[in-house]
């Protein structure tokens, strides 16, 4: 009898080891209610009921081996989220790397691009207006001057015109405005009021030359004030832009927001081009312009006192004249 207690006993310690052994291939190809099922066939057997009481602590192996599988999983996540980041860094530097002003211009807007080409424009304009202006105001001045001294010797209006010759000017304006009022005057006895009309006709044509010197200037002024008003326009609608990009695209990534807000600060950057050299070359040409005239002054008063001194002369005339 003992000896069947023992053989029993035996048996049922062998299929406890075998269970055991069995159950993490089994865990690994069948779903977690498998090992439960494989160790609870070993109760059935009666004799040896108080062996498996007491080899039942070696039950949790199985919890442990169904947690191995978990593992991959995460590292194959930590591996894939690890491969694919350079990708979308590799995918993000040559975007990035390719922001120039010309690819940003020609990626940018319809409104945006008309906004900077305008700009560009206004800025082209304000370069011609310096340039023609220079030469300009450089010939007229070294005219003027050259037509002064010229004159500065002469005693009558006849002698300054034959002095200065068939050329065009302003000082030649003034001259034939003198010879034409004391022409139209003659008879009259009254010198005062042929300065007064010489001299009125000696401001119109100082006014009507401030005018003629001064096209362009408005062009300046325009430019240069309205610019950065219109770039500024350039950049809100950009951004607008940008920020409509964001909400469809559902990121506030830098790949993603930094194009559009370029593109907006390439307007604002073409519109204060265009402003700042404009409210210079208007500020130089305004001194310019002033010098300028300074000297039409000195040509009508030059005129002006030609005209007295042929007045004073032709009256001195007919009082030799009433003596003899």
């Amino acid at each position: 009898m003992k000896t069947m207690t023992s053989r029993a006993s035996l048996a049922a310690a062998a299929m406890l080891a075998a269970a055991w052994l069995a159950s993490p291939v089994l865990a690994q190809t069948q779903p977690p209610s498998a090992p439960a099922q494989s160790v609870a066939q070993p109760a059935p057997a009666g004799p040896a009921q108080a062996a498996p009481a007491a080899t039942t602590p070696a039950v949790p192996a199985p919890s442990a081996s169904t947690a191995t599988p978990v593992a991959p999983t995460a590292s194959q996540a930590a591996t894939v989220s690890t491969t694919a980041r350079p990708d979308a860094a590799a995918g993000i530097a040559p975007a990035m790397k390719e922001l120039s002003p010309w690819v940003m211009f020609m990626s940018a807007d319809v409104i945006v691009k008309a906004v900077m080409i305008g700009l560009a424009f206004a800025s082209l304009m304000t370069w011609t207006v310096f340039i023609a202006k220079s030469i300009e105001l450089s010939v007229a001045s070294s005219k003027l001057r050259s037509a002064l001294k010229k004159i500065a010797e002469t005693r009558s209006l006849a002698e300054a015109q034959m002095a200065l010759g068939a050329k065009e000017g302003i000082l030649p304006s003034f001259l034939a405005a003198a010879l034409r009022e004391a022409r139209m005057s003659a008879g009259l006895s009254s010198d005062s009021g042929i300065k007064e009309r010489a001299a009125s006709s000696f401001s119109e044509i100082v006014r009507a030359e401030a005018r003629r010197i001064r096209i362009g200037m408005g062009v300046l002024a325009t430019i240069g004030s309205t610019s950065p008003f219109v770039g500024l326009f350039g950049t809100v609608w950009g951004i607008m832009n940008s920020f409509i990009g964001i909400s469809k695209s559902q990121t506030t990534n830098l790949a993603v927001v930094a194009p559009g807000i370029a593109e907006a600060l390439l307007a604002t950057a073409i519109g204060l081009v265009a402003a700042i050299p404009a409210v210079i070359i208007y500020n130089h040409f305004s001194r310019v312009t002033k010098g300028y005239l300074e000297l039409v002054s000195r040509a009508s008063g030059a005129a002006g006192r030609l005209l007295s001194r042929d007045l004073d002369r032709s009256h001195g005339s007919v009082h030799s004249r009433a003596a003899e």
